[in-house]
């Protein structure tokens, strides 16, 4: 069975809907970020980089939630693209870059700005403007793409969709409130996934757990290390 690392953070969440998606078999392993769980030992032998979400899946250990995901969809077959012929071949091509624009843009971008906007002990300007700024362009770039076809990769439902709405779900935090009504073709797709079955099991996983909710002290120096460890 799938071991799941997991919190109900956007990254962690891709890979709870895949994993209901799909049907498969997993053990959901809480991980507490606000109590420093991602630091312990026994965390960072399977995820050197201390952040959630990881699967260990028999042998195979996984981290990062853009290759969990395609590693579970192409050890199972679904929500990929055929990869025999031009047309899966292009499909295929097509869904390694925009995952990867995910996993290098869109998720940094989102999280910084959600950071520098909410989390900062002060407002700092002019970095305030800088990931907004990059998150409000990447977030149009996947719009544009949405508006132009059903889905990222044409009409099918596939691994990219789920790593758009692992952010997409908290557009409100990182551009704040009404920004979703500057990208209508992501809401669309986003609402779309919200109404999927899996999608509400997917959310449902962290109620299994009790997690941190106080954002204190403790929290502060679990998550953003260079507060309590300089570099300079």
């Amino acid at each position: 069975m799938i071991k799941f690392y997991y919190s109900g953070a956007p990254n962690p969440m891709k890979v709870a809907l895949f994993l209901e998606e799909a049907g498969l078999q997993y053990e959901a392993i809480p991980v507490d970020t606000r109590k420093g769980d991602q630091h312990k030992p026994e965390y960072t032998a399977i995820n050197p980089n201390a952040k959630v979400p990881a699967i260990v899946d028999g042998d195979a250990t996984v981290f990062d939630s853009n290759a969990i995901l395609l590693y579970l969809g192409e050890k199972t077959g679904k929500f990929m693209p055929a990869k025999d012929g031009n047309l899966g071949d292009k499909a295929h091509g097509e869904l390694l870059s925009w995952l990867m624009f995910i996993a290098s843009g869109v998720g940094p971008y989102s999280g910084q700005s959600v950071h520098f906007r909410n989390y900062t002990p002060e407002k700092i300007p002019y970095a305030v403007n800088r990931y907004a700024y990059e998150a409000q362009r990447h977030w149009g770039i996947v719009d544009a793409r949405l508006a132009k076809q059903k889905y990222m990769l044409g009409d099918t439902y596939t691994i990219v969709d789920m790593a758009v709405w692992g952010w997409s779900r908290l557009i409100p935090n990182v551009l704040g409130e009404g920004a979703m009504d500057k990208f209508p073709n992501v809401k669309r797709l986003t609402d779309e996934i919200n109404a999927r079955p899996a999608a509400a099991r997917a959310n449902a996983i962290k109620d299994k757990h009790k997690f941190k909710t106080e954002f204190d002290d403790e929290a502060r120096k679990a998550m953003f290390r260079h507060q309590v460890e300089q570099v300079a």
